[in-house]
């Protein structure tokens, strides 16, 4: 039976185990095929096939509700709930999503892509199913690609031990996030070939043998629901014992707790009043099966953790091989020789450059990321400079903080993240940061419309919510010059308080020397005759000086701005622009609360006359396409800007 003869999940439990170990090879040589083809996440489900496969042999979606975080490993789970067909336009503007989507599918419940979210998702879940309000029977969490290094997903285990929900987590650990995981609580991926180890007829192996041996025994031991019954039995005649009940009750627990402290370091969870299986092979179908059956089982006592071994990338080469990143995500690639090794380009690329030059320079100057120095550009500073680099795993409320105490011991730290991610830590950078005037740069990668990922990706809130943070200077360059200068400056800037750079993911525009601002100056870059100015931000500069070449040739002389400085914005420019008849600005931000409202109030504060059009996103979810597909639809290119100036004339051609 082919993958072509899966259309739901009950197709999978009529499969023998020799078939389902054909289906993964042939899942996963389709997912090649498919992000070879469209772009999009590789690695995370090449590693979660059998695992997906056992979810869906044991639970019965969607009546059993399997939550996925970090939803870029849910490939397999859309597989396998009858999506096959739509692989073909993956990520594509109207195609399959690539994440779960609620408008896809009953069997997709969160739409979730950014991490550590699914633990308190599943909670509140629990607690509806309990209360009577949903008639879920088994809720089912998994989590994993370095999703247990974010605190929310602690705040989550600490509530569900506490409360004994019924759920079942299911902890995918692949040792990877983008960049190798960073915490204690996962196991490193040689436990994967614990097994061939234990084979080795060194000698000096033999006490790793014997630990892993006693170790998996004791799993199979404590999932035996017998064993619990029997175990129940044994406190209550140890309780019951006269005069040393309760002295014989704690002597067994602290054995217990011993043996566990000895060959399950993750007996962390149980601490927390949460039952711990595992570690359990990732890539064993009928082992997974038995674990998650027994996982059913004892759920009925309250939340257990199956702690699954997986290997990101498994089967295919050039995933295996990448040291980075197991090809987390890849561009379109020729799938016979795999994508070429991933490098910065276009703006982070500039950025990489420029932070190295400043660090070289001012030894103050520490670098700091959440799980990801690779798509940040910061694997150059990492090599560089090791002793002043900070990856602190997905835990950006924590890298945040942890920047506002370095800068208080007097270093300079940068802060490099995705603008989407950054929102993850709004409190930190308002009442940690900014509240206290540190010197901390803020280099958001990503910013913008970003594309195929879709509405959690965009990040079109950081300047509407930062230009409003006391203190905070706002930058947005133009050029990969800009940038480079942009962060030069932003060391000093930074001896007041914060500074944000925002930078879009793609190409970046290139300019000689004399064609690069400074400071918190804007910079004009065309005179026009007082009709139109047009003031761009960042990545729009570039809209903006192609419409008003095309304005040109209809007679039309524009004035064009680069805003540079989103916050403060320089007086001289709104001076400027409150002289001419009309103003346009632009930006791929969002509109309302943007940094064109803020110009428009600028310019009326100057001149009531003067009619100001302000372009930005509008206030909804967007969807997932390519990046200029999106911009034109939402009239942010230059044939936008050129017919809201016709609209504003009411001389649409």
């Amino acid at each position: 039976m082919g993958l072509e003869s899966i259309r739901q999940p009950s197709d999978l439990r009529r499969l023998s185990y020799t078939e389902v170990d054909d289906l993964a090879g042939e899942i996963r040589d389709f997912i090649v095929q498919a992000v070879a083809s469209n772009s999009g996440h590789l690695g995370s489900n090449l590693g979660a096939v059998e695992l997906t496969l056992a979810l869906h042999r044991v639970f019965e979606s969607p009546t059993d509700a399997i939550l996925w975080d970090t939803g870029h490993q849910a490939y397999v789970h859309k597989i396998v709930t009858g999506r096959a067909s739509g692989f073909d336009r993956l990520r594509q503007a109207d195609g399959l999503s690539g994440y779960p989507s609620r408008e896809e599918s009953q069997h997709d419940y969160i739409e979730n892509s950014h991490a550590s979210t699914v633990l308190s998702y599943a909670y509140g879940m629990a607690v509806a199913r309990d209360s009577g309000a949903a008639n879920h029977r088994h809720i089912v969490a998994v989590i994993g690609d370095g999703s247990m290094t974010g605190g929310m997903a602690y705040e989550a285990l600490n509530n569900l031990g506490h409360s004994k929900k019924r759920v079942i987590i299911v902890l995918n650990d692949n040792g990877r996030s983008y960049a190798p995981t960073i915490s204690n609580l996962t196991q490193p991926q040689s436990a994967l070939v614990d097994v061939e180890r234990s084979q080795s007829s060194d000698r000096s192996a033999f006490p790793e043998r014997i630990t892993e041996k006693l170790s998996h025994s004791l799993t199979r031991i404590r999932m035996n629901p017998l064993y619990v019954q029997r175990q129940r039995r044994l406190e209550a005649w140890l309780q019951n014992l006269p005069v040393v009940g309760q002295q014989a009750e704690k002597g067994m627990e602290a054995v217990k707790a011993a043996v566990r402290e000895f060959l399950q370091p993750p007996s962390f969870f149980e601490a927390l009043g949460v039952r711990y299986i595992g570690p359990i092979d990732g890539h064993d179908v009928r082992e997974l099966e038995i674990a998650l059956r027994n996982a059913e089982d004892l759920s009925a006592e309250g939340p257990i953790v199956v702690h699954v071994l997986t290997r990101k990338g498994k089967g295919y080469p050039p995933a295996e091989d990448d040291d980075e990143k197991h090809l987390h995500d890849t561009p379109v690639f020729d799938p016979a020789v795999g994508p070429p090794k991933a490098v910065p380009t276009g703006y982070t690329q500039a950025f990489a450059d420029a932070i190295l030059k400043e660090a070289e320079a001012d030894s103050r100057v520490v670098a700091i990321t959440a799980a990801m120095p690779g798509p940040t550009g910061l694997l150059p500073f990492q090599d560089r400079f090791s002793d002043r680099f900070f990856d602190v795993g997905i835990a950006e409320q924590h890298a945040v903080t942890g920047a506002a105490g370095m800068a208080m011991g007097g270093l300079r730290p940068v802060v490099a993240l995705y603008s989407t991610f950054l929102s993850r830590a709004w409190d930190q950078v308002v009442y940690d940061v900014a509240l206290h005037r540190l010197p901390v740069i803020f280099c958001l990668d990503r910013a913008g419309i970003t594309g195929d990922d879709g509405p959690s990706h965009h990040g079109i809130y950081d300047m509407a919510l930062l230009t409003k943070v006391p203190g905070m200077r706002v930058l947005a360059p133009s050029s990969a010059q800009e940038l480079q200068q942009m962060l030069h400056d932003a060391i000093g800037l930074a001896d007041a308080g914060p500074v944000m750079i925002r930078y879009p993911k793609g190409a970046a525009r290139q300019v000689p020397e004399n064609e690069v601002g400074s400071g918190l100056e804007a910079r004009k870059l065309r005179f026009g005759d007082g009709s139109l100015a047009i003031l761009a931000v960042g990545k729009m500069v570039a809209a903006a000086i192609k419409a008003a070449d095309m304005l040109s040739e209809r007679g039309v002389s524009a004035t064009v701005w680069d805003v540079r400085s989103c916050s403060p914005l320089d007086a001289s420019m709104c001076d400027d622009a409150a002289r001419h008849q009309r103003v346009i600005t632009i930006e791929d931000g969002i509109r309302e609360g943007g940094v064109g409202m803020s110009i428009a109030s600028e310019i009326h504060g100057r001149n009531e006359k003067c009619l100001v059009d302000v372009l930005g996103v509008p206030t909804k979810f967007l969807p997932h396409a390519k990046p200029d597909r999106l911009l034109a639809s939402l009239g942010l290119d230059a044939d936008g800007i050129v017919a809201a100036f016709d609209n504003a004339h009411g001389n649409a051609k």
